[in-house]
């Protein structure tokens, strides 16, 4: 099964295959409303706004499996990000990304693009600490770490990148560039 044999739930309980972004460079990202990477909505909405007709799709999943920073309900998520953020994007139903209840779409995406690391840096030093705690074997498995965490599937439907949350948004914006 590939990308576009997957389909993910829209906040309004819709299901939306994958299909529907054939030929498009797709955007997918676990996110949260109340964690320090949240501000990467205003640079993903940006991106958005930016290269949405030049065929670029942003799939927004909210999920609450890290610290518990996505309280809210969809209905309150969506809100908050509309009018903190004014994002434009579809959100996707709450969901989980790991463990025995992730949704098929990102344990499909886990699949074909593994933890590659942090990078460097002190947020990446922080991040890694913080894991450490949480998962001594964090590096060896390719579970989704934080929030914020992006996938990059190019208008084939290949995963072509994993970006952590700790990748500067402008190093993505230019590869998103490159594949348009």
């Amino acid at each position: 099964m590939g990308f576009y044999d997957q389909s993910v739930t829209k906040a309004n309980g819709e299901e939306i295959s994958m299909k529907e972004y054939e030929g498009k460079v797709v955007l997918i990202v676990n996110t949260a409303t109340g964690c320090g990477f949240t501000p990467h909505y205003k640079d993903i909405e940006e991106m958005y706004e930016k290269y949405h007709d030049r065929g670029f799709e942003v799939i927004d999943v909210p999920c609450n499996q890290f610290a518990g920073q996505t309280p809210g309900t969809d209905d309150e998520i969506h809100e908050f990000c509309q009018l903190k953020y004014k994002t434009q994007f579809p959100q996707m139903k709450k969901s989980d990304v790991n463990g025995e209840t992730a949704i098929p779409l990102f344990k499909y995406l886990k699949e074909q693009k593994g933890f590659e690391g942090f990078g460097k840096g002190a947020t990446a030093l922080a991040m890694s600490a913080m894991l450490k705690k949480i998962d001594k074997d964090y590096k060896n498995n390719p579970e989704i770490k934080w929030n914020f965490t992006k996938f990059v599937v190019d208008r084939s439907g290949n995963v072509v990148a994993r970006f952590e949350p700790t990748e500067k948004m402008e190093n993505i914006d230019k590869f998103i560039e490159g594949l348009l």
